[in-house]
């Protein structure tokens, strides 16, 4: 320790007034010859380096916040932009034309007909040189229903269900007296197909068709095919006799349905059979 001194460098008289504590110097003592002097004091707490950045951070968070207020106040003023459209406006259809002599059920339903359509409808039996032709080509499914089926909602309904992809039919007649029908059925999968085909092998046995259990298609299996001829011709007075017959085939989803009818009842069951196996040869 240092010794305390006055001014003058005299000594105080250390019993007279005690220990002064005013105008003394402290006088450090000197290290001695090979000591080395006092580390310095490393009490004082550092600076924190992660304060900085932390100050940092949130200056930068709230400049974009800053930025994207005044962004939205910006663009809240501003008039709206028109988008371009994203879809065609008008779509492209037939335009409706007068009736004439060339009308057809095809062309007056232009709109109602899909390209896949067309597709099934090449696999139709022409129809023969002669004959007179009432409808060839594809059918929708509503259009088909109401003059196929008795109930046509019901009818329409069980071919939705049954998911019915496509239908195309062809109609003739030869002399006003032979009249031919040749409806061709796609369905999504099989199942759907043998449902149809079943459905007509429950009721045509019955006396309100053809009334009677009838046959097999020659060269074709008995689950996938079957022909009837009506048991009795249909007369009513005034009326030449009517007598029909039917053979329904099936060959994977599609199936292929043939009415032959003669307004004189006369059927000849070998017309009906070459109608089938030509169409299967279309197939």
């Amino acid at each position: 320790m240092g010794h305390r001194v006055r001014a003058g460098n005299q000594p105080a008289p250390a019993g007279l007034w005690g220990t002064p504590l005013e105008h003394e110097q402290t006088i450090p003592e000197q290290p001695k010859e090979g000591e080395s002097a006092p580390e310095a004091d490393t009490s004082v707490p550092r600076r924190r380096a992660g304060r900085t950045a932390l100050l940092i951070a949130g200056a930068a968070a709230l400049g974009v916040l800053a930025g994207t207020v005044t962004g939205y106040a910006v663009q809240y003023h501003r008039e709206p932009t028109a988008l371009p459209p994203l879809a065609q406006q008008k779509m492209a259809e037939a335009k409706p034309q007068a009736m004439g002599d060339a009308t057809t059920r095809r062309s007056i339903n232009a709109n109602r007909w899909h390209k896949a359509d067309e597709e099934l409808a090449k696999k139709l039996l022409e129809v023969p040189g002669g004959a007179k032709t009432e409808f060839s080509g594809a059918s929708p499914v509503d259009m088909f229903s109401a003059a196929y089926f008795e109930d046509a909602s019901g009818g329409l309904g069980g071919l939705l269900s049954s998911r019915v992809q496509s239908i195309a039919s062809v109609e003739w007649s030869e002399s006003d007296r032979n009249f031919v029908e040749i409806n061709l059925l796609r369905f999504h999968d099989r199942d759907g197909a043998e449902d149809f085909q079943k459905g007509i092998e429950d009721y045509m046995p019955t006396q309100k068709y053809a009334g009677n259990a009838g046959k097999e298609v020659p060269g074709v299996p008995e689950d996938f095919g079957h022909l009837w001829i009506d048991s009795k011709a249909h007369e009513e007075p005034g009326y030449h006799p009517l007598r029909g017959s039917r053979a329904v085939v099936r060959r994977g989803d599609i199936v292929m349905s043939v009415e032959y009818t003669n307004n004189r009842g006369e059927i000849d069951e070998s017309t009906l059979v070459d109608l089938v196996k030509r169409q299967m040869e279309r197939l």
